[in-house]
């Protein structure tokens, strides 16, 4: 279904071909994104951080440990044209996290959340089926762009797994596992040939 106005009412977009793997940081989301990528799968990455690198190229605040609700408004935008700019695509599409989420970043940082992000998450609608990954230590590391510690990460797995059933998903949890059985259990829930 596109995007469409019709007599004022707005539309749906529904791809069941758009996956999402959400989770907390550092709980191997870009690991699995990445092998899925280097076989040949069309993939999205996480525009968080996308945004931070961005933001700190360019001294801005608009960052998870600057300007939150700044933060919150440009994954929303980002994550907006990522989603049409591979609508497109009839093969499997692997998101990176997705805009339902962003519903929830708000109660994750303390911010009200806008009406608007609760339109953009019935808007843009993916796969029922969201692949979460549960928190896990021994995987857990900070970078350049991940600096939450693993207790927050920890909470905004909590939140996840809050937000996206109550926008009408099922969560299905990956195994803690090697990158390549993450990889292959994915592709079996999917049933998608090797």
């Amino acid at each position: 279904m596109e995007l469409r106005q019709c007599g004022g009412v707005t539309m749906r977009i529904e791809r069941e071909n758009f996956h999402i793997f959400t989770g907390g940081p550092g709980s191997g989301k870009t690991s699995v994104i990445n092998a899925l990528a280097a076989r040949g799968h069309v993939t999205v990455a996480e525009v968080g951080r996308q945004i931070i690198k961005e933001q700190k190229a360019i001294g801005g605040d608009g960052l998870h440990t600057g300007d939150q609700a700044k933060f919150r408004d440009l994954m929303l935008s980002r994550s907006i044209h990522t989603y049409n700019a591979v609508s497109d695509c009839a093969n499997p599409v692997f998101f990176d996290r997705g805009i339902p989420e962003l519903v929830g970043y708000g109660a994750l940082v303390g911010l009200p959340t806008p009406e608007y992000f609760h339109t953009a998450a019935a808007m843009f609608r993916y796969s029922k089926r969201v692949f979460i990954m549960p928190p896990w230590p021994e995987v857990y590391g900070n970078d350049t762009e991940r600096v939450q510690d693993f207790a927050e990460a920890v909470k905004t797995w909590q939140m996840v797994a809050e937000t996206y059933p109550q926008l009408g998903y099922e969560l299905v949890e990956v195994p803690k596992a090697d990158i390549a059985a993450r990889v292959e259990f994915i592709l079996a829930e999917l049933r998608i040939p090797e």
